[in-house]
């Protein structure tokens, strides 16, 4: 697991957006931003925390009604 700098908890979430290249992990870049977007639509939101070195935890808050 390599974590990431706090400065990019907000920029995991973007369209496209990769922290580390191909060549270590594969995708898009969209699943986050998918997420993103649905909790975004369903009044929810969600979170994302890192730590460099050690892992990230991504946190999703669902609106309950």
């Amino acid at each position: 697991m390599d974590g990431f700098a706090p400065e990019h908890q907000e920029r995991v979430f973007d369209m496209f957006e990769r922290l580390h290249g191909p060549d270590k992990y594969t995708g898009t870049g969209i699943g986050l931003a998918i997420c993103r977007r649905i909790m975004d639509n369903n009044g929810g939101f969600n979170q994302a925390h890192g730590v460099p070195g050690e892992g990230a935890v991504f946190e999703l808050f669902f609106r309950y009604e």
